[in-house]
């Protein structure tokens, strides 16, 4: 009998510090596995992953909730679309474009055109060259620092603050008041809603922008159509833009800190993308690929289907773990190594595939090339610091403890400041 036979993975501690060995041992069994963890039907394999993502079989309706939350009718027949969609509103988060499916989903995502513009992102972008400098300035003397609070966290959450418009004077108030709020909260949402004050803030900033116009990206947002040219309610726009704020600063945050990680845990890879920035990108997908920030994602099949020859009925929940399909050695070999010449890095689906996938991917990308270049530049000699993460040989790090998300809760590195 496996060690792992008796693991719940949505429960036990001893999965969270690593969970890739348990990953492989589900691979193992079967990459679409029909009696995974909970009783869900459970992916790990990338191709499989793919079909999956790509399939209009599954909705997103139970994207956030998996299975813990019971749906509120019973399954019945081979096609539950029409259940699904009279029953929506009863399925938590269900105002959020992650639980949409087809029209209404293609709708709402469409008024992220509105955001995401070229001219947008390029503005964004320049704001972030001098953010990272600002915030590295704030602990560049001391030799030292805990990089989640110290840079991570406070860089993507007004970057992501910068995005939407939110205007520079508020930026103070949007970091006393949220701080860590954000991160590591989304397993709560099942219980609290934790961007409350997100709405009440982007609620104000709507409204007002609707009867008062300004020059301003705050009022572009405001006043987005539909593609159909109707208008969306205050709370519509309220809901993306929250969530937007949300899922951005929890992606950049986890890609970030495993970033600085891998850099100061390698020395031979700091030296190497130091000497040939052309490598940031190959070694930020690589990144992510091996330590993907959503740990699990979750569908729910509306009509019967199968994937991989293995079927699955209208009403089955399918949970799809990230983390597993990127180290799936039929896709990646030696799957578990830092590669930064590795051909097929961004091919992994840390960012997801499919209607869903991440529109932050862009953004994501962005903030963390332009911190790894100006950290590169500003810091040498980035290393772990042993006094609170032991020594190479007995390495300890604490890990955020859920399922949904995968992402060191401290990381203290040690440097020498570039003069």
């Amino acid at each position: 009998m496996s060690e792992y036979e008796s693991v719940d993975y949505f429960t036990d501690p001893a999965l969270i510090p690593d969970p890739y060995p348990y990953f492989d041992h589900l691979r193992d069994r079967a990459p679409v596995l029909p009696d995974g963890p909970g009783g869900v039907v459970t992916i790990t394999g990338h191709a499989e992953a793919l079909a999956a993502y790509r399939d209009t079989a599954f909705s997103s309706c139970n994207a956030v909730v998996g299975p813990f939350a019971p749906l509120p009718f019973t399954p019945e027949g081979d096609d539950i679309t029409e259940l699904i969609e009279l029953h929506r509103d009863g399925i938590p988060m269900a105002e959020h474009v992650v639980t949409m499916d087809a029209d209404r989903h293609l709708r709402t995502r469409g008024l992220l055109s509105t955001l995401l513009t070229p001219k947008r992102l390029s503005e964004n972008e320049g704001f972030m060259w001098k953010l990272a400098d600002e915030q590295i300035d704030t602990f560049l003397g001391a030799g030292r620092v805990e990089f989640l609070s110290g840079y991570a966290k406070p860089f993507s959450m007004l970057v992501i603050a910068d995005l939407l418009g939110v205007p520079a004077d508020d930026h103070r108030e949007f970091r006393a008041v949220l701080g860590d709020q954000l991160v590591g909260e989304l397993d709560g949402e099942l219980a609290h809603n934790p961007l409350e004050w997100l709405d009440d803030k982007f609620r104000g900033y709507i409204s007002e922008r609707r009867d008062e116009p300004r020059p301003d990206v705050l009022t572009a947002l405001a006043q987005a159509k539909y593609s159909d040219a109707t208008i969306p309610t205050v709370e519509e726009v309220v809901k993306l833009a929250t969530f937007l704020f949300a899922a951005g600063q929890e992606t950049t945050t986890k890609l970030l800190s495993a970033a600085v990680r891998n850099l100061a845990e390698y020395p031979d890879t700091q030296a190497q993308v130091r000497a040939d920035r052309h490598l940031v990108p190959t070694f930020l997908e690589e990144t992510l690929r091996l330590e993907s920030p959503v740990k699990s994602h979750f569908r729910m099949a509306r009509t019967s289907t199968e994937i991989s020859g293995c079927p699955i009925e209208a009403g089955t929940t399918v949970m799809l773990l990230p983390g597993a399909s990127n180290r799936d050695p039929r896709k990646f070999p030696d799957p578990g190594r830092l590669d930064v010449d590795r051909r097929n890095a961004r091919e992994h689906i840390a960012f997801g595939r499919g209607a869903h996938s991440c529109p932050g991917a862009p953004l994501a990308r962005a903030e963390a090339r332009i911190s790894i270049n100006r950290l590169l530049d500003r810091l040498t000699g980035l290393r772990i610091d042993e006094a609170q993460h032991g020594s190479r040989d007995a390495r300890n790090y604490d890990y955020e403890p859920t399922f949904v998300m995968r992402g060191l809760s401290k990381l203290y590195v040690e440097f020498d400041p570039v003069r």
